[in-house]
C-alpha cells in the first residue's frame, strides 16, 4: 500500500485550467454587479445633495415667509440682515451656480425651486427639462 506522501509525490502543483476559468468566470460576476455602482456612485451621491439643499432652502424660505409676510424675491436676501436666515444659501455641486428659484411679483406668496438631476430615473423627478438624458426636480412652497 502507498502511503500518503507517494500517492501525491506524482501529483503536479498548481491550478489546472479548470480552476483558472472558474476563478475568471466568478470575478467576472462580482464585476459585473459591482463596477455599475461604482460608476454611478457619485452623480448619485450630488443629486442627493441637490434634493437635501431644496429642502433646506425651503424651510428658510417658509421661515422667512412666516416672519415677513411675503417670500423673498432672491435667494440672496436669506443671507442678508442682522440675523440671517441662512449664512450662505447652497449652490449646486458640479456646477457651483445658484439654483433656480422662481416667484411671481414683487410680494410673492409663492415659489417654485428647481434642480437638475443627473440621473433622469429618479423616482422624484418633476419633469424632464431640456435636456432629456437630465431631469428637473422641483419643490413647491407650502402656500
Amino acid at each position: 500500500m502507498f502511503s500518503l506522501r507517494q500517492r501525491f509525490a506524482n501529483r503536479p502543483s498548481g491550478f489546472t485550467i479548470l480552476d483558472v476559468v472558474v476563478i475568471i468566470i466568478v470575478v467576472g460576476f462580482f464585476a459585473v454587479l459591482i463596477i455599475p455602482g461604482l460608476i454611478n456612485g457619485p452623480s448619485r451621491a450630488r443629486d442627493a445633495t441637490r434634493k437635501s439643499d431644496l429642502r433646506a432652502i425651503k424651510t428658510q424660505l417658509e421661515a422667512y415667509y412666516s416672519e415677513k409676510g411675503s417670500y423673498p424675491t432672491k435667494l440672496s436676501e436669506l443671507e442678508a440682515g442682522a440675523t440671517p436666515f441662512m449664512k450662505k444659501v447652497p449652490k449646486d455641486p458640479s456646477t457651483k451656480k445658484e439654483y433656480i428659484y422662481i416667484t411671481q411679483g414683487n410680494t410673492p406668496g409663492s415659489f417654485e425651486l428647481q434642480a437638475t438631476l443627473e440621473n433622469k430615473n429618479d423616482k422624484d423627478l418633476k419633469s424632464l427639462g431640456s435636456d432629456p438624458s437630465k431631469g428637473i426636480y422641483i419643490v413647491t412652497s407650502s402656500n
